[in-house]
């Protein structure tokens, strides 16, 4: 079957919307904005052009009037009336555009192709002497007497007793400058339809574009943050714009997987502790004997403790991920601060059985936040000698168990801190470095999951980057800064 009459009545009416659509769009508003300026300054032009050119067509006109008015005076002057009256009948009879028109005193035609003195011209008088009159006329066609043509003219008394008229028609200028406006307006007219037709697919291509922004961005607030906003290969600022979008929605999307892995591990390593805790304040509040239930709640309060190391920690990864600490930073030495916190760490590591050697001698300048540089090494050390084996040798010169090296390069700080222990696979390096994420070889050990999500926080704080690696055996963990000269700029 056809389509019904309402179908039909339909299609102008979408057509009509569409239209006003883009003609109410930045890019079809632009374009006609453009296109009028356009057409303002051509017709400025052309009508300077035009009103130019007219101007030197009638001036050259009007100088050559003049001189042959002054020759046939000069004749009438020299050889008397007859000859003025031969002249200008010789040059009226082959003249197509020239107009001629000698007459007396009392306006009787002497020659000329003219057959009457224009109404619209005055008639010269020997007063007058050398000085020309005259203006623009019109008279009749030699072909068609019913037709009346424009002609410009000069009107100069040659004696007491003869009056001329030397003219020009006006016709080819006419048509001229006829031609001319239909083609400027032709012209015109045109420029303005493509530019129009211009703005309205630019205005189109902007909408369809942004249309699959609009669609992205609703399948996104329905809950899909898998969706990405389509880009093209034309790297036009709506693809910068799509590049942009799709890195925030990278972001969010990692921020919600985040959120959801924090959530599951809150609820997987803080239950246990919280449940101890509660075992132990109720065994406590059983017990009669007063030494074990002091001592019960000293073990309570040590976890209490240790949770609210775990909130801190918490808090102050949210803190350092919600932007730069403002006024918090400094510039420092950086090769003193890793050999004073090597130093601390060095009885610890002897208690745990292990040798613990720091080379931080290269001077190295950066401008960061000292104490949140300084906890990040201290995490670093710390988990290194958590998971490091125990030789028990106490040789410093024997190989060291942990090794904190600091390397200057041209553009940034690196500080390494290599141990012996069992590593970390590929795979899981890089998911280690999030909030709560213990491998199951580590569950055993004490332990919260955010040191090294603290370390990965300071370094994106600081521009920073760091680096797990295969320390063969055990593990190598890089932590690069941004380097700054002596007056404290960056390299």
């Amino acid at each position: 079957m056809g389509e019904t009459r309402d179908t039909v009545a339909a299609k102008p009416a979408g057509w009509s919307r569409s239209l006003a659509a883009m003609a109410s769009t930045r890019a079809f508003q632009q374009a006609a904005i453009f296109v009028a300026a356009a057409l303002i300054a051509g017709g400025l032009v052309m009508w300077l052009l035009l009103g130019r050119t007219s101007d030197l067509v009638s001036g050259q006109a009007i100088e050559t009037m003049m001189v042959e008015a002054s020759g046939i005076a000069d004749v009438a002057e020299a050889a008397g009336p007859a000859a003025a009256i031969d002249v200008v009948a010789r040059r009226s009879k082959d003249a197509t555009s020239r107009l001629y028109l000698l007459v007396s005193s009392k306006g009787t035609k002497l020659a000329g192709n003219l057959e009457r003195w224009p109404d619209a011209l005055p008639h010269a008088d020997q007063r007058s002497g050398n000085r020309n009159s005259g203006g623009v006329f019109e008279y009749g066609s030699t072909v068609d007497k019913s037709r009346a043509r424009s002609a410009a003219g000069i009107v100069r008394a040659i004696s007491k007793d003869m009056t001329l008229l030397v003219g020009r028609d006006l016709s080819l200028q006419q048509e001229y400058a006829a031609q001319v406006r239909w083609l400027y307006l032709a012209g015109f007219g045109a420029l303005a339809l493509a530019g129009l037709a211009a703005g309205l697919i630019a205005s189109r291509l902007a909408m369809r574009r942004i249309g699959e922004i609009v669609v992205t961005s609703d399948r996104i607030m329905a809950g899909d943050f898998t969706q990405r906003v389509p880009a093209t290969s034309a790297g036009d600022e709506l693809d910068r714009l799509a590049g942009n979008l799709n890195a925030m929605l990278d972001r969010i999307e990692s921020l919600m997987a985040g959120l959801r892995e924090v959530s599951d591990n809150i609820a997987h390593d803080l239950k246990t502790p919280l449940t101890r805790l509660r075992t132990r304040a109720e065994a406590a509040l059983r017990d009669g004997d007063p030494a074990q239930a002091r001592d019960g709640l000293g073990r309570v309060i040590e976890d209490a403790d240790e949770l609210i190391k775990t909130f801190n920690a918490l808090l102050l990864i949210a803190r350092l991920e919600a932007g730069p600490l403002e006024g918090s930073t400094e510039t420092f030495e950086l090769d003193e601060l890793v050999r004073d916190v090597a130093e601390l760490y060095e009885p610890v590591a002897e208690e745990a059985g292990m040798t613990l050697v720091c080379h931080a001698d290269e001077p190295a300048i950066v401008h960061a936040n000292r104490q949140l540089i300084g906890q990040a090494v201290a995490n670093l050390i710390d988990n290194a000698i958590k998971y490091a084996p125990r030789s028990g040798s106490g040789d410093r010169h024997a190989g060291a168990d942990i090794t904190v090296d600091l390397a200057v390069a041209q553009r940034e700080v690196s500080i390494s801190v290599s141990d012996r222990g069992p590593g970390i696979p590929a795979a899981d390096r890089e998911r280690v470095l999030k909030r709560f994420v213990r491998l199951e070889a580590s569950r055993t050990r004490p332990g919260t999951g955010l040191g090294l999500s603290l370390v990965a926080a300071v370094a994106r704080l600081h521009g920073g980057r760091i680096l797990l690696e295969d320390n063969a055996p055990g593990l190598r963990i890089v932590l690069a800064l941004p380097r700054q000269d002596e007056k404290g700029r960056h390299d």
